[in-house]
């Protein structure tokens, strides 16, 4: 698996996350938790999963996690 990340102000952002797929694996999860350790780990409060296309089934697993904040008419919106 290989990610991506850009460090911002107040976060990390998961700019891009690839892997070779398995049978019966979530890697998208256990990036997403890898990327929540890596904030952590340098004292950063938030970790941006990046661009999401709701109706992608490779990226249904970013419904998983909460809280979220979606970026909707020119503001943040809070969801879940």
């Amino acid at each position: 698996m290989v990610s991506v990340l850009d460090v911002v102000n107040d976060g990390l952002s998961a700019v891009y996350t690839f892997f070779e797929p398995e049978p019966h694996t979530s890697y998208g999860t256990y990036a997403i938790l890898w990327q929540i350790a890596q904030a952590r780990q340098l004292g950063l409060p938030y970790l941006y999963l990046g661009y999401w296309i709701d109706a992608s089934p490779k990226m249904r697993y970013k419904r998983e996690y909460s809280p979220q904040q979606h970026w909707r008419d020119e503001q943040w919106m809070t969801v879940r």
